[in-house]
């Protein structure tokens, strides 16, 4: 009979069956539960090291209020980054079997559930953004502009609005008309009830991780890739459970649009993908990168000899189904066609750090010069991010036109698009680059490739604190972590690649005059 233990990561895929009672099963359970571990650890961590309440009514003045200070808070804090290495362990462990044939797409997304599960009540983590959805809902329920004004101007819930983060309390609303009002009814659900309004927020958000979990396998189907890798970067990567999930951040929401409106331009449904892109940009403003590229998908798809005709016509209809679906939406969302939220995408440039390449070459150069000279930052971080706006946009237009021929490559050059937009737009905020990786992950993928996203996708989790501080300027934490994701990455290609598993194994030898008696 064979165990319910997790199967060994260099065990072949199928043995003899005289050896069948010795092999273990192929469902993961001790890894699942490893992972569930972390969750939990990350939940009471969370409590006193996470995003907390300025006056939380659990543990504000309870029994429980030491770990919000002092040791108590440290302790907090070790057992979240606990919680947190258990995690990225179990996610590489998952990966190794899923990479050794030993598992496929079902136990992976058993374990991103039971991962995901305690994160649903848990206080944000790694980020306060969850606090500024409601502010800035709470905003659009009692009639004030959030593209014009920020939330510090609000007279009522002062529970909500005291918890935004002091950079966005009064700076206008980043996002789409639609999220604001998913969050204003949010807002109207809860009222000044912060715990319940995150907790109802990550609840919506989930709609997006539903409507990926739809799409991607067919999406796999498509472009090739293979579901159980897929479902492991796309769904049970730390990006999605911690940053998306655990944050939470209202680009999952997005992906789903996005992930769905991909699938159908493939599918010959072009239309509803214009559709449903254009909804995905008016909760987040980037799905609008995918568009033109869809169009070629089109284009493509049309009997017409005339490739020229072709483009022209599927173009022609595409704006025309997304400046139908853009005021229309704008229209519902605000009570007018406000376009205050196109001038309030400024906002997130207040944010700077070297996470943003081009942020961290213009404070790089600042760095040098100030040696001779005594200069300000800021001219240098300007024109860098001038100079990577202008790269990103032609790169743009050659991703663009190189996916003239549709298909496959066409999406292939969009989620590189995606990804460019994430790392030369300021800012580049960790969870961004699960732009272009959810669309990249239904694409056939190398091994050593895989071994990147480990280590990027852990550096970027551990690139802010967990009270969604930057870390990035906290230059020995840097070095650690750095160290631990190359740890991490490498561990997904070979088990315990320094050894340090086995050396603490090992047993001390016997000396001889000691086996001599």
């Amino acid at each position: 009979m064979a165990t319910t233990t997790d199967p060994a990561p260099g065990a072949p895929a199928r043995a003899h069956p005289a050896a069948r009672v010795r092999v273990p099963s192929r469902f993961p359970y001790r890894t699942i539960a490893m992972g569930t571990l972390g969750s939990l650890l990350l939940l009471i961590g969370a409590l006193g090291a996470g995003g907390i309440l300025i006056r939380d009514p659990v543990l504000g003045h309870g029994p429980l209020s030491w770990v919000r200070y002092g040791h108590g808070q440290m302790l907090a804090n070790a057992v979240l980054y606990g919680g947190f290495a258990l995690v990225v362990w179990a996610w590489v462990r998952l990966g190794r079997y899923m990479l050794a044939g030993r598992i496929g797409s079902r136990p992976i997304l058993v374990a991103a559930a039971c991962w995901m599960a305690p994160l649903l009540i848990s206080p944000p983590l790694f980020t306060r953004d969850v606090f500024s959805y409601l502010g800035q809902g709470a905003q659009l329920l009692h009639g004030l502009d959030p593209y014009a004004h920020g939330p510090a101007e609000l007279e009522v819930l002062r529970d909500v609005v005291q918890n935004v983060h002091p950079v966005w309390q009064t700076t206008p609303a980043p996002y789409g008309p639609l999220f604001l009002l998913i969050a204003k009814g949010v807002v109207a659900l809860t009222g000044d009830n912060v715990i319940a309004g995150v907790i109802v927020t990550r609840l919506v958000l989930l709609i997006g991780l539903a409507m990926m979990l739809w799409a991607l396998p067919r999406l796999v189907r498509h472009l090739g890739g293979k579901l159980p890798i897929t479902v492991w970067l796309a769904v049970a990567s730390p990006m999605t459970v911690i940053h998306l999930v655990g944050g939470p951040h209202n680009d999952l929401l997005m992906l789903g649009f996005l992930t769905i409106g991909v699938l159908a331009a493939l599918e010959r449904k072009h239309a509803v993908a214009i559709v449903l892109v254009t909804i995905g940009m008016l909760i987040k403003p980037t799905a609008a990168v995918a568009l033109p590229f869809l169009v070629w998908v089109w284009a493509n798809h049309l009997p017409h000899p005339s490739r020229v005709r072709n483009f022209f016509q599927a173009g022609a209809i595409s704006v025309g189904l997304f400046g139908i679906v853009f005021v229309a939406g704008t229209w519902v969302s605000l009570g007018s066609f406000n376009l205050g939220w196109v001038t309030g995408l400024q906002a997130p440039t207040l944010v700077t750090n070297w996470l943003n390449f081009p942020t961290g070459l213009g404070q790089l150069a600042h760095t040098l010069v100030n040696v001779v000279i005594t200069v300000p930052e800021s001219p240098f971080v300007t024109v860098a991010r001038a100079l990577a706006m202008l790269t990103l946009a032609a790169f743009m237009v050659q991703q663009w036109w190189k996916a003239r021929n549709g298909g496959n490559e066409a999406i292939f050059r969009m989620a590189m698009a995606l990804l460019a937009t994430a790392i030369l737009a300021p800012p580049t905020l960790p969870w961004y680059l699960t732009w272009g990786f959810v669309i990249a992950s239904a694409f056939p993928w190398r091994r050593r490739h895989l071994a990147i996203v480990v280590a990027v996708a852990s550096f970027l989790v551990l690139a802010y604190y967990p009270t969604g501080e930057q870390a990035l300027y906290d230059w020995w934490f840097v070095v650690v972590v750095l160290a631990l994701s190359v740890y991490a990455a490498a561990s997904l290609l070979r088990p315990d690649p320094l050894g340090l598993v086995g050396a603490w194994r090992r047993q001390p030898e016997v000396p001889d005059f000691v086996a001599k008696g």
